[in-house]
């Protein structure tokens, strides 16, 4: 026989479908991804916001390989003077993830995730703040005394270059040095955010992928039911005009104008579609529901790139009270889920999109959860424990990353 024949060689490789049961939790799956995180599972976030933070740091400990796909809209806060300086994504969130995800320990580069998280005093005159920066841009600053060269220089031109960069009127109170570091990237790598983040991850030995969905100048806008507008993601996330309305929220669109908002419908970056197709678990986590998971799922190609993955796809509903879900149930938590995405994708089913809800039914949701409505869409619940004494009524990261852990 030859030796074609006999390995049965074939050029292209070959996606099938095996079904498997699980264990939850699994102690030996957990074990053995804690003795080698570098190959450990492709577990997928649709999360912007700070409340998976501590997900992250935990999750370190079991994979490498954990994909973020971050909304670029925050439009708050010091977001707000880099957006409008430099007509850019917002990479404050971007940066919070990855130092989440950093190797904080003395094998990874402590010294630059605490200058990487860093905030010049949110108290000072514009020339003392200037002098700050520079100082720390000069290499004199003991924040980056101890960071090793040629990460020093790497750092320190880029500061050098903000400060160029900077228009005169820019505020620089309660800057983030890594925000100021990632925006001189983007600015210097020709608006490549990907090149930055690709840069930024090996600075802080960033122990999973972070990607924004896309990387545009956009923002977020919101329908009331009651057809009241409200532009700009602090905006929505602050709430006040919901509770003040007395209305939940109809619809989330992407605008180009946060002042005269008209919905577009640009595509999701195809690296993000890319990976979609990767990942062994889909996670719709716990988070602002609206401003940080629903954001994510608006480019067109994000509903084609889910359905398209036969991977388990799950839903961890707050346990807190999230101002943008107003007037919602579980159940209409999971319909809008599944409604944004199949607009991308017309034709396939509700568990194309969403297969697993996670819940701890001795906690007390802030929502009525509906277990008949939503069983009735084909979506299996999973009734496990989330919280510890400690972490009650929040949910406890480690329990959470053993449940999504043992599911791949």
């Amino acid at each position: 026989m030859s030796e074609p024949e006999r390995t049965g060689v074939h050029s292209e490789r070959q996606r099938i479908m095996i079904p498997h049961t699980s264990i939850v939790p699994d102690v030996g799956k957990l074990a053995r991804y804690e003795k080698t995180p570098e190959l450990g599972p492709r577990l997928l976030f649709f999360s912007g916001g700070s409340a998976l933070k501590r997900v992250s740091k935990n999750l370190i400990d079991y994979t490498h390989n954990s994909i973020h796909i971050i909304t670029p809209f925050d439009d708050g806060g010091s977001s707000a003077m880099i957006r409008n300086a430099f007509a850019m994504l917002s990479i404050g969130d971007l940066r919070n993830r990855l130092m989440a995800l950093a190797d904080q320990t003395v094998k990874g580069n402590p010294e630059i995730y605490r200058l990487f998280s860093y905030r010049l005093p949110q108290e000072g005159q514009p020339e003392a703040l200037k002098y700050k920066l520079g100082h720390i841009a000069a290499g004199w600053d003991s924040l980056i005394d101890k960071v090793s060269v040629p990460m020093k220089d790497i750092i320190c031109n880029h500061l050098q270059s903000f400060l160029e960069l900077m228009p005169e009127e820019f505020d620089l109170r309660g800057a983030n040095i890594g925000n100021l570091i990632l925006t001189t990237g983007y600015l210097n790598n020709r608006r490549n955010i990907g090149a930055v983040l690709f840069l930024f991850s090996r600075l802080v030995e960033s122990r999973g992928i972070v990607k924004p969905v896309l990387a545009q100048d956009l923002h977020l806008a919101a329908e009331l039911n009651n057809s009241l507008i409200i532009a700009g993601q602090h905006r929505i996330t602050k709430g006040d005009q919901i509770h003040q309305a007395g209305v939940p929220i109809r619809k989330l669109f992407i605008t180009s104008f946060r002042e005269a908002p008209t919905e577009v419908h640009p595509a999701a970056d195809p690296d993000v579609t890319a990976l979609i197709g990767t990942a062994e678990v889909i996670c719709y986590p716990m988070g602002s529901f609206y401003t940080s998971v629903m954001a994510n799922l608006l480019p067109v190609g994000v509903g084609e790139a889910v359905a398209g993955n036969v991977c388990p796809k799950v839903f961890v509903p707050n346990t807190f009270f999230d101002g943008e879900q107003f007037g919602m149930s579980l159940g209409d938590a999971v319909e809008t889920i599944i409604g944004y995405l199949a607009a991308d994708a017309p034709g396939r089913g509700p568990t194309d999109f969403l297969n697993l809800l996670i819940i701890d039914s001795q906690i007390r949701y802030p929502l009525d959860l509906e277990m008949d409505r939503i069983r009735a869409l084909g979506i299996d619940i999973l009734d496990v424990r989330l919280t510890t004494p400690d972490s009650y009524p929040y949910i406890d990261p480690r329990c959470l990353c053993d449940v999504l852990l043992s599911l791949t």
